[in-house]
């Protein structure tokens, strides 16, 4: 699967609720989503359909569901959230599935300065979205669930297309 680049789809409702059902190995389940009935029954983030169509994207390698992302309109900026499937975390796919949605979003709305927001504890993610070609621009605090936490506000620097990626990730120790 490593030589294969990702497909960026729009998220369809199975995928919606595949995406509600990813567990997450602690501290990273912070990042899980609540279940599907609940997301539609709100309408809230991809439960509601509009939004879905509009603003969440999947990406798939070799005909495999292996990621999602929000491509959130702020302004002059699109700002991405993005979810990689549990088991696939860490395996080096990361910095590829980051790029291509940043691709994606500059081929929505070309000359958009794309960036994304991070927990600064979430080293693994900051190394893939280094090596994706964001830097860090900002630090900041802002509300979470759990309170007050850090955050890294990274940029989308758009590297040529060999940069950082012709090496597979290492996870981190």
């Amino acid at each position: 699967m490593d030589t294969l680049s990702f497909e960026i789809h729009t998220m369809t409702e199975q995928e919606a609720e595949e995406v509600c059902g990813w567990a997450y190995e602690p501290p990273y389940d912070i990042y899980g989503w609540m279940p599907w009935p609940d997301m539609q029954k709100l309408g809230i983030e991809f439960g509601d359909p509009e939004l879905r169509v509009q603003q969440y994207v999947t990406a798939h390698r070799g005909g495999v569901f292996c990621g999602f992302a929000q491509l959130f309109p702020l302004g002059g900026t699109t700002r991405l959230g993005i979810g990689m499937r549990p088991d696939l975390c860490g395996r080096g796919m990361g910095a590829r599935l980051v790029r291509a949605v940043a691709d994606e979003a500059l081929r929505r709305v070309p000359g958009q300065e794309i960036d994304l927001e991070v927990l600064t504890w979430n080293q693994r993610a900051i190394s893939a979205y280094r090596k994706a070609g964001f830097a860090i621009t900002d630090l900041y605090e802002r509300m979470t669930p759990e309170g007050m936490k850090p955050f890294y506000c990274m940029v989308y620097q758009a590297p040529d297309s060999s940069a950082g990626l012709a090496e597979p990730e290492r996870p981190a120790e």
